[in-house]
């Protein structure tokens, strides 16, 4: 008598092979989509970083936001016009993507590959953003009619680059960034993480102090923005709220009516830079004019802040994380 066959069928074997098949897709396919909800509500694929304008959206890594506020904070405090900024930015796109590199031609090094061995600094020194800034306008402002050159004739007398037309594929970003450095656009914000390590209130005056000028922190009227000399307010003080706990407040307006745009620009360029520096100085939340920032809502950008109404403080308010 035949003994029965312990061999599977055939006719089972391949409907369990197209079901391991098609259970295996949908897990790849889940895992698909979960990466992409991921990366849009983390800005995991790299850029954290924002500025919207006229419908146009410049995306950065959260590095390079920061290396480009640094610029926006040195052209501040020399009182430069925009039109440096824009090219000091366009620059360091072209010549190390706002990224402050340890290397690259010969002995090129930072934001913008300058050269020990080209009188630029030394090595130390030209990796400091700020310094590199500060020798690149040094450069710039000794060109006669610089603002009114091409960016790329500009850029190229400082540089003294190979490729001095390579500068120009820049120039659309850079002026749409420094328009939001300066706060005429105040169009930028980052998506961070919160939480963590504390920060250090005394770490965010210094720095501040280092990039815009120890002025900064200078009270130069009341903190609603009305100057000192108008009759009743209150005497003008050069001393900054040292006694807020973790909040640094510094003053933002620059003349006493809030509703005119270039009062408040210099108060945007410094709640701007805060955002950009938040991973490193560790900020939580950054609020002026009405408008709040906060790291564990930073998917949400710049919003109404609830608790504050628009026109009824002229200081910019850092809170580190605490």
């Amino acid at each position: 008598m035949p003994q029965p066959s312990h061999q599977p069928l055939q006719g089972t074997r391949a409907p369990r092979g197209r079901r391991t098949r098609w259970t295996a897709a949908l897990l790849a396919l889940l895992t698909v989509v979960g990466y992409v909800v991921f990366v849009d509500w983390t800005g995991s694929h790299g850029l954290d970083c924002f500025v919207e304008a006229n419908g146009t959206r410049l995306g950065l890594q959260q590095p390079q936001a920061a290396n480009a506020a640094t610029i926006g904070a040195v052209a501040s405090s020399r009182d430069l016009p925009e039109r440096a900024l824009t090219i000091a930015l366009a620059t360091a796109m072209q010549e190390s993507k706002l990224h402050n590199i340890k290397g690259g031609d010969r002995d090129s090094l930072g934001l913008f590959q300058q050269r020990p061995s080209q009188g630029w600094g030394t090595a130390q020194q030209i990796m400091d953003p700020v310094y590199s800034a500060s020798e690149f306008f040094d450069e710039l402002v000794k060109i006669p009619g610089y603002s009114r050159l091409p960016l790329t004739a500009a850029a190229q007398r400082v540089q003294h680059s190979g490729f001095p037309q390579a500068y120009a594929k820049h120039e659309a970003d850079a002026s749409m960034l420094a328009a939001a450095l300066y706060g005429r656009a105040p169009s930028l914000s980052c998506r961070v993480p919160s939480g963590g390590s504390a920060g250090d209130p005394a770490a965010v005056r210094q720095r501040l102090a280092r990039e815009f000028g120890a002025q900064v922190l200078e009270r130069q009227g009341t903190t609603d923005g009305t100057p000192a000399d108008v009759p009743g307010a209150a005497a003008p003080s050069t001393t900054p709220k040292d006694t807020d706990g973790p909040t640094v407040t510094v003053p933002g307006d620059a003349v006493a009516d809030p509703t005119d745009e270039d009062a408040t620009q210099h108060g945007w360029a410094l709640a701007q830079w805060a955002v950009a520096h938040a991973p490193q100085l560790r900020i939580a939340e950054v609020a002026y004019r009405g408008r709040v920032w906060r790291a564990k809502e930073s998917g949400s950008g710049w919003v109404k802040d609830p608790s504050r109404p628009g026109h009824s403080y002229g200081d910019v308010r850092i809170t580190v994380e605490h």
